[in-house]
């Protein structure tokens, strides 16, 4: 399997991911929406309205969307930037930043978080970790998504630099002033 092949396929399935991460948005404001008309709700009728379950559901899909949507927002470059004099530069001078910054930074911290966070998981797996409030859900399946969500993103990593080196590769135009 070629680059341009690997890093396609990478990109299709972030997209596919994004998507369902928005359908985990629309689902988490919807939960956190009863959450609060249940609250106040409740105090008014002085009925217990809401749970444990709802509040720890509406954390862990917004630890779903910020997990898995990494990846999606590394393609979209909609990630944080400081981005003072990269916008005014020229396209191989923006690839040969990126690479730089996949090789340095992107993929050894994709990897260090999976080596470190394993131990953990592994042991959250081994007891099925639940949470300790009453009604809560289980951690255990949540704290796995740590280990899914840093592989796309080091596969999203891999993809961008891929695209990057393309990029770094290709011949500057001749002629006029060489932007892009």
């Amino acid at each position: 399997m070629n680059g341009n092949v690997l890093a396609r396929a990478v990109d299709r399935l972030a997209g596919r991911i994004g998507r369902f991460v928005s359908w985990l948005t629309l689902a988490m404001v919807l939960i956190g929406a009863y959450n609060a008309v249940a609250r106040y709700l409740g105090r008014f009728i002085h009925a217990s309205l809401s749970s444990n379950l709802y509040l720890e559901l509406q954390w862990y899909l917004f630890s779903l969307i910020f997990l898995l949507g990494a990846g999606f927002a590394l393609r979209e470059n909609a990630h944080v930037r400081v981005d003072v004099l990269y916008g005014r530069l020229r396209r191989r001078a923006r690839a040969r930043i990126d690479a730089i910054g996949s090789v340095l930074l992107l993929l050894p911290f994709c990897i260090f978080v999976l080596w470190v966070s394993w131990p953990s998981i592994r042991n959250s797996w081994a007891v099925r970790e639940v949470s300790p409030d009453p009604g809560g859900l289980p951690r255990y399946p949540l704290k796995a998504v740590i280990i899914v969500a840093f592989v796309l993103l080091l596969a999203q990593g891999v993809s961008q630099l891929l695209k990057d080196v393309a990029a770094l590769r290709e011949r500057e135009p001749e002629g006029g002033d060489g932007s892009d």
